[in-house]
């Protein structure tokens, strides 16, 4: 017997806390009524039927639970099959080489679409080829596509392709690449990403054509020259956009593996097997996806316009980058704590530093679950505009037709919601068990990540129980 097999667990037992998750989950979505947030240009997201008390105490609550039901499973056969099992698919390496030029080229046409339409097209983002393609095509659905099915953004992304080919044309005159220097660590794409969120947030990037061009062509030059300049080591350190695609990737069923063979495993597999060590930088990366994703749904509430409202003369600009940073902040320090805390309970010589970049990967379902219970009813509902403008993208019709998602899809929301926190919770156990040895230490190490698991769910559930503010992009 394994030394993490320890004394059986009846049955029963299991079978109730399967029924108490199931019941949990089931008020969420089938108790009634609260207001869930809106996307951003059409705002498809319906209210949430379930009051918003229960929406908060039965999240954090199936969170507790959820826990207690992985900690029965504690033998290495079980967690070694969540890690390792998957379906390799063959006879790919005639296939892969051409399917890589063509999503390359599909990239690069698609940004140059982007600018073309955003600068020359209709006036009106909803009408507009190029708003449609950015907010509906990529930022909501190609992401879903990326955690829910697998990363095909290291072939489709358009700046690496650009900047391989000015490299190979120049690299040599000019003796490129050089080395990224060291002493930035990833702290550039933490910074990226905040600000890309905050920008979003307070310009009129989805209603305004050609400020959304403005912005991609200006990212597009920094990001194609520090391309050309550092190599792919841009695009694993300080690019916003890859790492937040690459850490997607990982929670994916769908992985490319070294040799460029594809396989299929258990959603998750890739987080809680990985074993790239995360510095302070790269952890602070982690936690900013999962700050931003969730600022991006608090920003189209009534509760933060009251904010807004309560900082008087102050711009609302400031404000948000105010509020942006020091939400980053709040939610890196409390997953701090949670590491020096998790070093203590499980009485381990492991440093601080260790245990929080050990634990990182979990917080990616986390940010997937709310990016899917925020953006799915926007992608139903806009599929409509996006495929009737791209039919006809030179003279779209005036209202493209937008569909209204029925009400019983604001208990879906809630449902992504608390599942991100359910596979975050099992990605944290199986890595803590890869960790530390025995059963009761790595079960301790998981004691205050639970805590913050449990606030973030928490959170989470009360942004998404929030009534909106019409026609607040977000």
């Amino acid at each position: 017997m394994s030394e993490r097999d320890g004394p059986g667990v009846g049955v029963a037992g299991r079978r109730g806390a399967v029924w108490t998750v199931a019941l949990a989950v089931a008020s969420l979505i089938f108790s009634a009524p609260a207001l869930a947030h809106a996307g951003s240009l059409a705002g498809s997201l319906r209210s949430v039927p379930a009051p918003f008390w229960l929406v908060v105490v039965s999240g954090g609550g199936v969170v507790c639970v959820s826990f207690l039901l992985s900690a029965f499973v504690t033998d290495d056969e079980t967690l070694n099959a969540f890690e390792r099992v998957g379906v390799r698919i063959g006879g790919l390496a005639g296939g892969v080489p051409t399917a890589a030029v063509a999503f390359k080229l599909l990239g690069v046409a698609v940004l140059v679409l982007v600018v073309a339409f955003g600068l020359f097209g209709p006036p009106v983002g909803i009408a507009n080829l190029g708003v449609l393609l950015v907010w509906v095509g990529w930022w909501a659905g190609f992401t879903m596509v990326t955690y829910l099915v697998g990363n095909a953004w290291p072939l489709v992304n358009p700046w690496r392709t650009l900047g391989a080919a000015l490299r190979g044309r120049f690299g040599e005159t000019w003796g490129l690449p050089r080395s990224y220097p060291n002493r930035l660590g990833s702290w550039p794409s933490v910074a990226g990403l905040l600000g890309l969120v905050w920008l979003e947030v307070v310009s009129p990037l989805a209603a305004d054509p050609q400020a959304l061009a403005t912005v991609v062509v200006a990212y597009s030059l920094l990001t194609v020259g520090g391309a050309v300049v550092y190599g792919d080591a841009w695009f694993r350190r300080a690019d916003p956009v890859a790492r937040v695609f690459r850490l997607y990737g990982l929670l994916a069923p769908v992985q490319r593996g070294d040799d460029g063979g594809l396989s299929v495993s258990v959603p998750g597999a890739g987080l809680a097997r990985t074993r790239e060590r995360l510095g302070a930088d790269d952890v602070a990366f982690v936690v900013a996806l999962l700050w931003v994703t969730t600022f991006d749904g608090l920003v189209v509430t009534v509760a933060w316009a009251r904010v807004l409202d309560a900082a008087g003369p102050a711009p609302a600009w400031l404000a948000n980058l105010v509020g942006i940073v020091a939400g980053f902040l709040v939610f890196l320090g409390g997953y701090r704590l949670a590491a020096r805390a998790a070093r203590r309970t499980a009485d381990t010589y492991v440093t601080v530093g260790f245990v929080a970049g050990w634990f990182a990967p979990a917080l990616v379902p986390i940010a997937a679950g709310y990016h899917l219970a925020h953006f799915l009813g926007y992608v139903v509902g806009l599929a409509p505009a996006l495929v009737a403008v791209a039919a006809s993208p030179l003279s779209p019709p005036a209202n493209p037709s937008v569909l209204a998602v029925p009400a019983w899809f604001g208990g879906l929301q809630l449902a992504f919601v608390v599942l991100g926190h359910l596979l975050s919770v099992w990605v944290a156990h199986a890595r803590a068990f890869d960790l530390f040895p025995g059963r009761l230490q790595p079960l301790r190490s998981e004691y205050p990540f639970v805590a913050v698991t449990v606030c973030y769910t928490m959170a989470s559930l009360w942004i998404v129980a929030q009534p909106t503010v019409g026609g607040v992009a977000g």
